[in-house]
């Protein structure tokens, strides 16, 4: 596994982040935590980490001060900075101290799913790079395969003369692409055994001519074949092996030239995506899957009607919307980036709205189904169904339990907002709110996010804000004895605030309001 390090002094970032990775790349990190940057040099120094996640602003050590550290440190994990859009100055210093990758807070689900791929690919290489020097001679050929595969520059590319001494001149003649998995008991097997697996199919196939075995930089095996009948026969050569997993291979069109090499590894990976609707297939081909031109409308509404049914205690209702929503006999003839545009939609309106709102409480109930995240973890259509309709079965049954509990917590939450509309520019923070009313401080935190929907520290900046806003209009106040009023410990943090949240300055806010409450007539 992949040892991944998260540094940040907010829990429930924290935990937030492992929660968004496991669902999307369930069972390939190992998670540990740290609040500051000498805790975070403390699990370094007892061990590695591949990946370490850092915020910048942190207490005791912040994040600048721990790249610092780290710059003498033996074995330096690969680094992705957390900042905030108004630290850009701390980001440039944290680039030159070798920040591999930059993430700006409220993280993006999309551009952290991308920034962890390309460090897996980059570990993966640098892996594969020093396993190669063990290779015999025809995998260190392949290689150059790969390496042509994988290259960014040009300039990199394999030449027609190394391919003739490599003897895969046949590339120039036509071949197919075919990138080959196996799954054993559902999942897919670790990278711990690819060279063992390339040797399996190496054994299946020998008194062919004209295919070599290599990689693509993403710990996949590739098999590049001239005959594409060869595919087929490795397929029955494998179904009728002593190998208990299945074997599947998904090909490309015909192509020529390694010129043409990406282009029919991607129709590959594409291809591949079809495996959950089409299990019964061996063998992939591109060119019938190249065929499914219908499109359907993604049910966005009805995920929506989903959504809202949520803890309502109307299963039945819910399982009829989930049939239609996951139909099958609109999915096994769509393109696939429908059922994927489903699954993120469902991801996204419904089992992260319930982490954003309840957090903590809930998470246990979901990391259990993590995989759920992403349809390329099932073998099948319907373990997708199943294990989409447990978790919501499950998440009903959660959310109606907590809203038996929620009269008394509303009640209280009104008091606590009552509370807060009086006292905003009082020095507030959650301790002294829950102490107040009585409240554990860690229940405190939970119950208000799920009340109202936003952390206590937002709600009070953004109550605190509308205050300065009204004054700002309806007052001759200046900007620091508004500042001050309204609660902010001084003006600097005020309108820098200000700036971020409105997009333009305070004073500038309030000659545009009072300029369209009192228009110049002419």
């Amino acid at each position: 596994m992949i040892s991944l390090l998260i540094v940040d002094d907010e829990k429930i970032i924290r935990r937030g982040l492992q929660s968004v990775i496991e669902r999307q790349f369930p069972n390939l990190f190992n998670y540990r935590f740290a609040e500051n940057g000498q805790e975070a040099l403390e699990l370094l120094r007892q061990e590695p980490a591949d990946i370490m996640f850092t915020d910048i602003r942190m207490p005791i050590m912040d994040g600048i001060e721990l790249l610092e550290q780290l710059q003498d440190h033996p074995v330096k994990p690969e680094v992705v900075l957390l900042s905030g859009y108004n630290e850009f100055e701390y980001a440039q210093k944290a680039i030159r101290l070798a920040v591999k990758e930059y993430l700006v807070k409220p993280v993006i689900r999309e551009e952290l799913f991308a920034v962890l791929e390309r460090l897996m690919r980059d570990i993966r290489m640098r892996e594969e790079r020093a396993d190669k020097a063990g290779e015999d001679a025809s995998l260190a050929a392949a290689e150059l395969v790969t390496q042509h595969l994988t290259q960014k520059d040009v300039g990199d590319a394999i030449t027609q003369n190394q391919l003739k001494q490599a003897g895969f001149s046949w590339l120039d003649a036509g071949y197919r692409l075919g990138l080959l998995t196996r799954r054993s008991g559902g999942s897919e097997p670790g990278s711990t055994d690819a060279a063992s697996f390339r040797n399996q199919i190496a054994e299946l196939l020998q008194g062919h001519i004209d295919w070599m075995l290599t990689r693509d930089g993403e710990g996949g095996t590739i098999m590049i074949a001239r005959d594409p009948v060869i595919f087929f026969q490795l397929a029955e050569r494998w179904r009728l092996s002593v190998y208990e997993s299945q074997l599947r291979i998904a090909i490309s069109e015909s192509v020529q030239g390694i010129e043409q090499i990406k282009w029919a590894y991607s129709q590959a990976k594409q291809t591949l995506k079809y495996s959950i609707v089409l299990p019964e297939l061996d063998v992939l081909d591109y060119t019938s899957i190249s065929e499914r031109y219908e499109r359907h409308v993604v049910p966005v509404e009805l995920i929506g009607r989903l959504s809202n049914l949520m803890g309502m205690g109307r299963g039945k209702e819910m399982k009829q919307l989930l049939d239609q929503i996951l139909d099958v006999r609109i999915i096994s003839c769509c393109e696939i980036g429908y059922l994927e545009r489903i699954s993120q939609l469902l991801n996204e309106e419904l089992f992260d709205k319930v982490f954003h709102i309840y957090g903590n409480r809930v998470l246990d109930l979901l990391r259990p189904y993590a995989y759920v995240g992403h349809i390329g973890n099932f073998d099948r259509f319907e373990h997708y169904y199943t294990a989409v309709e447990q978790l919501l079965e499950s998440l009903d049954r959660f959310i109606q339990d907590r809203r038996e509990q929620a009269p008394a917590d509303q009640n209280t939450m009104q008091k606590v907002l009552a509370y807060l509309q009086t006292h905003y520019a009082d020095n507030l923070n959650m301790a002294v709110v829950s102490n107040h009313f009585s409240l554990n401080y860690s229940y405190f935190s939970q119950a208000f996010q799920e009340y109202s929907g936003e952390s206590f520290s937002n709600y009070v900046r953004r109550l605190r804000l509308d205050k300065a806003k009204e004054l700002l209009v309806h007052s001759d106040l200046k900007v620091y004895e508004i500042s001050d009023q309204v609660g902010f410990e001084n003006v600097k943090h005020f309108t820098r605030l200000f700036k971020d949240t409105e997009g333009i300055t305070a004073l500038e806010y309030r000659r545009q309001r009072r300029l369209f409450e009192n228009p110049i007539r002419g």
